[in-house]
């Protein structure tokens, strides 16, 4: 087995398992920054998808500034390229983790690039909560606290799961290109181990590491999806 590797794909058996540039490392690297920005900017994309809902017009906290303030915030983020991003907050990056190298430093680009993605997936998931249970708690005697968590959060858990699935895997394609700049992963080793020196079988690897990432995502996304789909019914 190891002897049809060493021929067909020597450049990858060559890269080794170990070492600064070494498959596990590349591996770990990709995983390290799409769970750390996965959590950072999925945390501040749910806070600022959930203001863009609770202040709107006829929200339950509907405050005509601070929605469009959140709402300006996030389209800015938005439309600003990935690529460019990198560059734009490389003296942030350096102040706040002391390097614009490497895969730590990569977290802070990564939160800002996903979060305004996530923010409007947010809202999208709940918006479409029924109109008639909010009222139904309100009138309950239901606080804020208890219509963002008993009503907004459980009863979209479903759709914030699918739309958490579609960021993860959108997540994975910025890691690889945060990669293909200097941070580390996948991404780094199929452009500078492999793409730059015609290694192509070394990026054909890499490239298939990164779609089984994003297949294992969507197929737990799918499962949990449905499961919270029939609980929730």
């Amino acid at each position: 087995m190891f002897n049809i590797f060493e021929k067909y794909l020597p450049n990858v058996v060559a890269q080794g398992w170990s070492g600064d540039a070494g498959w596990q490392t590349a591996i770990l690297q990709t995983l390290y920054m799409t769970f750390w920005s996965a959590l950072f900017g999925g945390l501040l994309g749910l806070v600022f998808g959930l203001g863009l809902v609770l202040t709107r017009q006829k929200g339950i906290l509907e405050n005509k500034l601070l929605f469009s303030i959140i709402d300006k915030t996030v389209s800015v983020f938005r439309a600003v390229p990935f690529i460019i991003l990198l560059a734009f907050v490389a003296p942030f990056t350096k102040a706040l983790v002391h390097t614009q190298i490497g895969e730590t430093a990569a977290l802070v680009p990564l939160t800002l690039g996903v979060f305004p993605f996530f923010a409007r997936q947010v809202q999208v998931a709940l918006e479409s909560v029924d109109l008639g249970k909010i009222e139904a708690a309100q009138a309950l005697g239901a606080t804020t606290l208890d219509l963002i968590f008993d009503v907004y959060l459980k009863e979209s858990r479903s759709e914030l799961i699918r739309v958490s699935t579609v960021t993860l895997i959108s997540l994975v394609g910025l890691t690889a290109m945060a990669g293909a700049v200097g941070a580390g992963g996948l991404g780094n080793t199929a452009i500078s181990y492999g793409y730059n020196r015609f290694n192509n079988d070394v990026t054909f690897v890499a490239t298939i590491l990164v779609l089984l990432l994003v297949l294992i995502i969507q197929l737990v996304g799918d499962y949990l999806a449905v499961k919270f789909n029939h609980q929730e019914r």
